[in-house]
């Protein structure tokens, strides 16, 4: 077991819906995110990784959270199991056009908070979970 450190963004679209890309190995659906590189910031690896995933540069991030316990251990298909940390961004600062740019997602796009694409990946239902109270809290 390896504990992973990851960095991730939910990014919102201007009618508040959010970026979600279905999973290349098990065909769920999560929000970009992946492993922080040696000698990277946690803001940069975020960005760097929904860059990398999606063709998107992002700008300001404000901190949702950082998460991690069981929920967010996980088994790959490839049989790697790994013990997960998840910090969390949020941020509606970006440019740029959508593309499934590194081979890790076979579909994306934004949709709305009550309307997200199933199944969603066990690595992020209770970021979402947080996510959701977090805009309802901010609306």
């Amino acid at each position: 077991v390896v504990v992973q450190t990851g960095a991730s963004i939910i990014v919102e679209d201007e009618q508040g819906r959010i970026l979600m890309q279905q999973r290349q190995d098990d065909g769920t659906w999560s929000y970009p995110g992946g492993r922080i590189e040696i000698d990277e910031t946690v803001e940069d690896g975020a960005r760097r990784e929904v860059r990398e995933e999606c063709g998107l540069e992002v700008g300001k991030l404000r901190l949702l959270g950082v998460f991690s316990g069981k929920e967010l251990n996980h088994v790959y298909p490839n049989g790697n199991e790994v013990c997960g940390i998840d910090i969390v961004h949020v941020s509606s600062d970006y440019t740029g056009s959508l593309q499934c740019a590194d081979g890790e997602a076979k579909n994306m796009g934004f949709y709305p908070i009550n309307q997200l694409p199933q199944p969603i990946s066990s690595m992020n239902a209770i970021q979402l979970q947080a996510y959701l109270k977090y805009r309802k809290e901010r609306d």
